[in-house]
């Protein structure tokens, strides 16, 4: 076991290093120095109240989205709609946040049920497609993440009062109630007590799958489907159960972001929020505390990046291609590239040897 963690931290140390010394590369193509970049990039995650609360305000969705990937990932269940179910979830909080007059508590609870409900149902379509007829959930939870987008961007344009001659950034639901609104963590900062939020529901995850039998079966569903049948588990209700429970977290991740960074609904503000779980899932390999620490990490990347851009010119893009390759390197299976290599070293020994015979 301890063999275990130790290839698999020196697989990520490994690809750090190699993503580092990629990155310097295009900043120097780009004509700038690697060594004022990366520093930039440390100032602008960590430097000052400002940058610790931005670390904090993208590290929030990041762990939300990640434990509603890691749940349908655990169990072999290809969920990549969670941008649409958080898309949904996020429209119908910020909904019931301006329309409704509640004290502070129970309005925060609701609008956090109703996002949560609003990301299950959205995935429930994707769940019974899959169980009634058989439709990959790939595609259909994919093509549901643009459905979202598109329909909730027409329920704003069209039920908020809003016309043609109105300009696209300027379409957005009313202000939510303050009493809707969940309290600022940093002062003059976006960071809020979404976090505690996000760092609860990994550890309820985590609890979930290590000490209940219920959680025990979810995994097994994953690991492996043939023995969870034998052993008595109804695959479909646990399948749609996994579907749901997913979407629903996708749906608070909604919730938190109005009540929190947004305070209103704008279409397109989740912007890849659904992508960056999906991809801190993978590198997590799946554990829900791993997630909350490569959270803040992602986080920390976002909010130097903007800094890193600011105070050396390069593109902050550069850091989005950075993590992509570093999650790339790390899903690498370099045993079975060992494995490949090997043989590919015997086969060229073979004919070699075929060729001195003759």
């Amino acid at each position: 076991m301890h063999a275990g963690w130790r290839l698999e931290l020196l697989k990520y140390a490994v690809a750090a290093l190699l993503v580092v010394l990629i990155g310097s590369v295009i900043i120097l193509s780009q004509g700038n120095s690697p060594a004022e970049a990366f520093s930039a990039l440390l100032v602008g995650a960590f430097g000052s109240t400002s940058a610790v609360g931005t670390t904090i305000r993208w590290a929030t969705p990041s762990i939300i989205t990640g434990i509603s990937a890691v749940i349908a990932f655990k169990s072999g269940i290809w969920n990549v709609g969670i941008e649409g179910q958080m898309y949904f979830g996020a429209f119908v909080s910020a909904v019931i946040g301006y329309q409704l007059l509640m004290p502070r508590g129970v309005h925060i609870v609701v609008c956090l049920l109703v996002a949560g409900l609003s990301g299950m149902l959205f995935s429930f379509v994707p769940a019974i497609l899959k169980l009634l007829l058989d439709v990959n959930e790939l595609i259909s939870t994919l093509m549901l993440n643009y459905a979202a987008l598109l329909f909730t961007e027409y329920l704003t344009f069209k039920y908020m009062g809003f016309d043609a001659s109105e300009l696209a950034d300027a379409i957005a639901t009313p202000d939510m109630q303050p009493t809707a609104r969940l309290s600022v963590l940093l002062p003059r900062t976006s960071a809020s007590t979404a976090i505690f939020i996000a760092i609860g529901l990994a550890i309820l995850v985590h609890l979930l799958y290590k000490y209940t039998v219920k959680g025990y079966e979810l995994k097994m569903v994953g690991e492996n489907l043939k023995f969870s049948k034998f052993g008595g588990v109804n695959y479909k209700s646990t399948f749609l159960m996994i579907f749901l429970l997913s979407g629903f977290i996708a749906g608070v991740c909604g919730g938190t972001e109005m009540m929190g960074a947004f305070g209103k609904f704008r279409p397109g503000f989740a912007t890849n929020l659904g992508w960056d779980g999906v991809m801190i899932a993978s590198i997590a390999r799946n554990n829900p505390i791993a997630v909350i620490f490569i959270s803040f990490i992602w986080g920390a990347l976002k909010s130097g990046s903007f800094h890193m851009e600011r105070v050396t010119s390069t593109n902050r893009l550069v850091i989005s291609v950075l993590q992509a390759l570093f999650v790339l390197l790390v899903a690498i299976d370099y045993e079975a590239l060992g494995k490949w290599f090997g043989e590919q070293r015997q086969l060229r020994m073979l004919r070699r040897q075929e060729k001195e015979v003759q």
